[in-house]
């Protein structure tokens, strides 16, 4: 399994990056660490290995991009608003240097955002508000409100990055169209602490008439052993 190193200095955040990425060909999957995950926590936690089949086949190639939520949601040593913000400049670096790469080396013109627990909390949210550019989202675990963040603070950035708040006002068909043309996939289960976060957005979404698959298993927990399940499962859903 072809696999390549990258690090460069992002323009967006002004500080140096780094990105694994696994294949040779293949529909470009961008994969999100979980909450302050480092961009090599998928292949040690086994989750590259699980579609390792996918990978040398080519069907699929994985862009692992670092996580910047240390500097973001979870620092406490700087305003909410300012958390906020710092997140914004890690979303246009996924736009602009992740995505856009991936859409150049593979030749595809859209890609798959996927993540664990507050990874998919990445995956989604930028799904929602690009969905240009995105033609598949799968969560495993998924967390998707950032309130837990911002202690109370609220603003428009706020509002417009937190997807159980502006999928409830969602009108514009613009997005609505480009939304219900996606495939997407929520892997939760009976036991997992993000259940409740994920039965209120596959709600918003169905109230939306966007389709999706909830995939809520029962013996299923917030774990790696069972997101190394949903994964290669949902990725067989990709049609090039």
């Amino acid at each position: 399994m072809k696999e390549e190193y990258h690090k460069w200095r992002s323009q967006y955040t002004d500080r140096e990056f780094e990105m694994l990425v696994f294949g040779h060909a293949g529909y470009p999957v961008i994969l999100f660490p979980t909450s302050r995950g480092r961009y090599y926590q998928g292949k040690d936690f086994g989750l590259i290995d699980s579609v390792k089949h996918l990978i040398e086949g080519g069907v699929i190639k994985v862009y692992c991009p670092d996580s910047m939520d240390h500097l973001s949601w979870y620092n406490y040593g700087i305003h909410p608003s300012d958390r906020v913000k710092t997140h914004s400049a890690y979303e246009n670096l996924i736009l602009n240097d992740v995505i856009a790469f991936a859409k150049y080396e593979t030749g595809e013109k859209k890609v798959c955002l996927s993540g664990c627990s507050f990874g998919g909390y990445h995956a989604s949210n930028t799904a929602f508000r690009h969905p240009d550019q995105v033609g598949y989202l799968f969560t495993m675990g998924g967390a998707f409100d950032i309130k837990q963040f911002i202690m109370g603070y609220y603003d428009d950035n706020c509002y417009f990055n937190n997807p159980p708040d502006y999928l409830s006002n969602l009108k514009d068909s613009w997005y609505l169209d480009r939304m219900r043309k996606m495939g997407i996939a929520f892997g939760t289960g009976e036991w997992d602490i993000c259940l409740k976060e994920n039965l209120i957005v596959s709600d918003l979404l169905n109230s939306l008439g966007v389709s999706h698959w909830l995939d809520n298993r029962q013996g299923v927990g917030h774990d790696w052993n069972w997101w190394k399940e949903m994964f290669p499962k949902y990725l067989n859903l990709i049609k090039s």
